[in-house]
């Protein structure tokens, strides 16, 4: 499967991605604040034109790191363009990613995969590399549209994600959405 077979967004459409309604109805300080701690390494795993990502370099301070990883050139390139000159440009790495691997090193802390889990073609090897990415109290959150992922879908999901070694930690609430807490078994 090549980058053209993989269904995502269009970079074209990044500015949805990044807008006020958005920022109001899907808060990242909201969203990422309970998990995400100064000084931790931070996946933001699908990140776009980095909706979340400036929020999550803000959160682990000078002395974290968020890699901003994303299947298109594009979107990473509309998010060097944000922090461009800024102090968040040490704090954040663009990564892109292959169609069916990630690709970054061990010793992650936190995951954030926001409606993107259902876009990857093989959810247990992306469970499984995870789990070999996170370190021993690392935590995964999953967040999945309500509309695009059904329940039996998004429950399927979680068995792959059983089934690589990772299982729930805690239930957090975000109305309206799929969501799931996961650390390493």
């Amino acid at each position: 499967m090549t980058d053209a077979e993989v269904r995502v967004c269009p970079v074209e459409l990044a500015g949805s991605l990044d807008s006020r309604i958005r920022r109001f109805l899907q808060n990242p300080r909201r969203i990422v604040g309970p998990h995400v701690r100064e000084g931790m390494t931070v996946l933001d795993l699908g990140c776009g034109p980095g909706f979340f990502t400036i929020d999550l370099a803000q959160r682990v301070g000078d002395a974290g790191h968020v890699i901003a990883a994303d299947l298109q050139e594009g979107m990473l390139e509309k998010l060097r363009r944000k922090i461009r000159g800024t102090a968040l440009e040490r704090r954040i790495t663009p990564h892109r990613c292959e169609v069916h691997r990630i690709g970054v090193p061990a010793g992650i802390d936190f995951v954030l995969a926001f409606y993107v889990v259902h876009e990857f073609p093989d959810p247990p090897a992306l469970f499984a590399e995870i789990r070999s990415m996170l370190n021993p109290d690392g935590r995964m959150l999953i967040v999945e549209p309500p509309l695009h992922v059904s329940r039996a879908d998004f429950a399927g999901m979680l068995r792959q994600a059983q089934a690589a070694g990772l299982v729930p930690a805690e239930p957090p609430r975000l109305r309206l959405n799929k969501i799931v807490l996961l650390k390493r078994a």
